[in-house]
């Protein structure tokens, strides 16, 4: 993965693509899509704007890859969470909303990516992250159906998504009506994260 590779290798190590898709990762966290300009990025690698554009053609091709790299990256945190068998169904839920949280606190872009990049007709998500497989063979599914097996737990799963991700997905409309400022959506963000895992389990409770 690449986030590991760079994590075990010095500056000097990098390759020059390695350096781009580094500083890249770190300018887009910071700026957005929208504030950052590859001349921003070529700055942070140390590099000249026509090397950035050899490699990468333009800032969106850029900014894909990167994205690419960080669902990896959060399926790979997710997916020992959701298949260890040695874990409760109420400790997954409360792993899998913190990771979730932690990670989308500091990849807000992340979601509108994914659901762009799912809706293009030969999108290489679905064919890198075997969701399907996971979700009808996982130890979390198993202990939803065992809890409830009334349930469908599709339910389960878009409404944990629903509380995790929708906050992320609507920050830009809430900031444009100027409704919550960046340290108080990092304050309402915490408290979701303690307020996720009781409405989970409540709702894992409610009969139909």
């Amino acid at each position: 993965m690449l986030r590991e590779k760079l994590k075990n290798m010095t500056e000097k190590e990098l390759t020059t693509e390695e350096k781009i898709l580094l500083s890249a990762s770190k300018v887009f966290t910071e700026k957005g899509f929208a504030g950052t300009r590859t001349r921003d990025i070529a700055e942070h690698a140390g590099i000249n704007l026509a090397l950035l554009n050899y490699y990468f053609r333009s800032k969106e091709k850029l900014f894909e890859q990167v994205m690419k790299a960080k669902i990896v990256l959060l399926f790979g945190q997710i997916l020992p969470i959701i298949t260890n068998e040695k874990t409760t169904l109420e400790e997954k839920i409360d792993l899998a909303t913190e990771k979730y949280i932690d990670i989308l606190s500091k990849n807000p872009n992340l979601p509108i990516f994914v659901i762009s990049e799912i809706q293009k007709k030969n999108s290489e998500l679905t064919s890198v992250l075997p969701i399907k497989k996971v979700f009808n063979n996982s130890s979390l599914i198993k202990q939803i159906k065992e809890k409830r097996p009334d349930l469908n737990p599709l339910h389960f799963l878009v409404t944990f998504l629903g509380m995790t991700i929708f906050p992320f997905v609507a920050k830009p409309v809430f900031r444009a009506f100027d409704i919550i400022q960046e340290d108080e959506f990092q304050y309402f963000i915490n408290e979701r994260k303690k307020l996720i895992p009781i409405w989970i389990k409540t709702f894992l409770e409610t009969k139909i």
